[in-house]
């Protein structure tokens, strides 16, 4: 009997959303249990800051150039490095339960597995995983079909009523007001707090959990799809965070004059997405304009993540008990983390989109080692990412990585070698192409804006993290750093695989 895996990820979380890492608002007692018991990443960003793309890297541990996902709606090969797959292979039972998203979601006429396995009343076998329950951000059935709107509407007739809708029947995403404060996606949900979405993930693992004997090696992927706008959780839980005894953000600038000053130090793709000028992400509300945001509406959004992400943690709290229980606690890895931040009023700002600070590419990233492996706890502020966490689980269950896949087992002290880690992006919308090329190192985040139909390859982002960690001061154009701009590009460069060639079809929106 070796090591077990419960590998926890949520959706668009920020990596200061949990109490280990500064957090002030939402209580994430057992994230936090497991970071003061193991190692803290202080410094982890992702491969790239939406969706896809990002659990692409996950389950491949290849860069997001290499396994070719490199927009959302562009489906994962399955010929490529797999972690899960792997583990199976080497006798490890394996289940994902809750988000996936390596395929389209939004694929006309659902021919992907993730669109048609529910209605088909399958649950597996896929990508590695033998068992495989989906959801994402509703209780309604949506465009794919997945296992939790079809459990409610099986169980619970109109119990998926209450949500708030993603998309609309015109197949754009919604721009539903509502709350407090007429806040974009903001709902107040009817939905009994035990059949929310959160719950379910947590009873369905530990459903699968107690299919299996005593001595079996597993590895679940627990795969939470909140705080994901749209913030509609249970109105039950709305007591735990009043929006209006919430401060600001720190990275709010604290009016429209301010944030477009700071904005308009940025690359200009910033002050044209704050200005309503122009969009460049599809998952974001047409309708909505950032500098039209006002502070109580931020507020409500920022109680709304709150609540959902005290809800993950108390559903965390339940399998790590449950596993405890079975007698697997001292033999169990536990990481954590997510796929991409969230603005949450940063410079003004809600939801993501090609925009490389911290505020989208860090993430939070927790990882307690078995207790029976002595491993002492740490907190590390070396660099590391999404790209490492294939190989460092193949290094738990002690079998041979895939030589494809990229990126390093994570470190249990010191830096480990860790000298930078990279984040791209590729996509955009309405015809609006960006390219950009990210790497941190030394306390420096630069960013290349490539060629496009919307830069000339001249135009950047450098910052000194150290003294502005917010992000608001561009030191891309200042004569004094073109010598640190320079070697830190040089860097980058000299670090990124090549692109896979030809590139992948995007074949949905998302």
């Amino acid at each position: 009997m070796g090591r077990k895996i419960l590998f926890v990820t949520t959706d668009q979380q920020r990596w200061d959303a949990i109490g280990a890492n500064g957090g002030r608002i939402a209580r994430t007692p057992a994230v936090d249990a497991l970071a003061a018991a193991g190692i803290n990443f202080r410094r982890a960003h992702n491969q790239n800051v939406v969706c896809m793309p990002a659990r692409s890297t996950m389950l491949t541990g290849q860069h997001v150039r290499s396994h070719g996902v490199t927009m959302n709606g562009i489906p994962l090969p399955e010929d490529g490095p797999d972690v899960a797959r792997l583990l199976r292979a080497a006798g490890y039972r394996t289940a994902l339960i809750g988000k996936a998203h390596f395929e389209p979601s939004s694929a006309p006429g659902g021919p992907y597995y993730e669109n048609y396995a529910a209605s088909r009343g399958l649950s597996g076998p896929h990508r590695g995983f033998e068992r495989m329950e989906l959801c994402a951000h509703t209780g309604r059935a949506g465009r794919s079909l997945y296992h939790y709107p079809k459990w409610l509407a099986e169980n619970h007739p109109g119990a998926a009523e209450g949500f708030h809708e993603y998309v609309t029947p015109q197949k754009t995403i919604s721009c539903r007001r509502g709350g407090d404060t007429g806040a974009i996606q903001v709902w107040h949900n009817a939905i009994p707090r035990e059949l929310y979405h959160t719950d379910w993930v947590a009873d369905r693992v530990i459903a699968f959990l107690d299919t299996l004997a005593a001595d079996e090696d597993w590895f679940v992927w627990m795969s939470f799809p909140d705080p994901h706008h749209p913030w509609d959780p249970p109105a039950s839980e709305l007591k735990r965070v009043n929006w209006r005894d919430l401060p600001l953000p720190d990275g709010y600038p604290g009016s429209r004059d301010a944030a477009e000053r700071i904005l308009a130090q940025k690359p200009r793709h910033w002050l044209d997405w704050y200005l309503g000028r122009a969009q460049f992400n599809y998952e974001i509300p047409p309708e909505f304009v950032p500098c039209q945001l006002t502070a109580d509406q931020i507020r409500e959004v920022n109680a709304m993540v709150h609540i959902e992400n005290e809800l993950i943690d108390e559903a965390l709290a339940r399998v790590l008990g449950h596993i405890d229980r079975r007698g697997w606690g001292t033999d169990t890895d536990v990481l954590y983390t997510t796929d991409h931040g969230e603005f949450q009023g940063d410079f003004g700002m809600l939801f993501k989109g090609p925009y490389h600070v911290d505020s989208l590419m860090r993430v939070p990233f927790v990882w307690r080692p078995a207790p029976s492996t002595g491993i002492a706890p740490a907190v590390i502020d070396a660099p590391v990412g999404h790209v490492d966490l294939a190989r460092t689980f193949c290094a738990i269950a002690g079998i041979e990585p895939d030589a494809r896949m990229q990126g390093a087992p994570l470190p249990v002290s010191g830096s480990g070698g860790r000298g930078r880690v990279l984040t791209e992006w590729d996509g955009g919308f309405g015809g609006r192409d960006i390219r950009l090329r990210s790497i941190f190192r030394d306390g420096y985040l630069c960013t290349v804006c490539e060629p496009s139909n919307t830069y000339a390859g001249t135009e950047g982002e450098l910052y000194d993290l150290a003294n502005d960690p917010r992000q608001w001061e561009n030191l891309w154009s200042d004569p004094a750093r073109a010598g640190l701009k320079g070697d830190l590009v040089a860097d980058l460069y000299d670090h990124l695989p090549a692109a896979r060639s030809p590139a992948l079809a995007q074949v949905a929106p998302v």
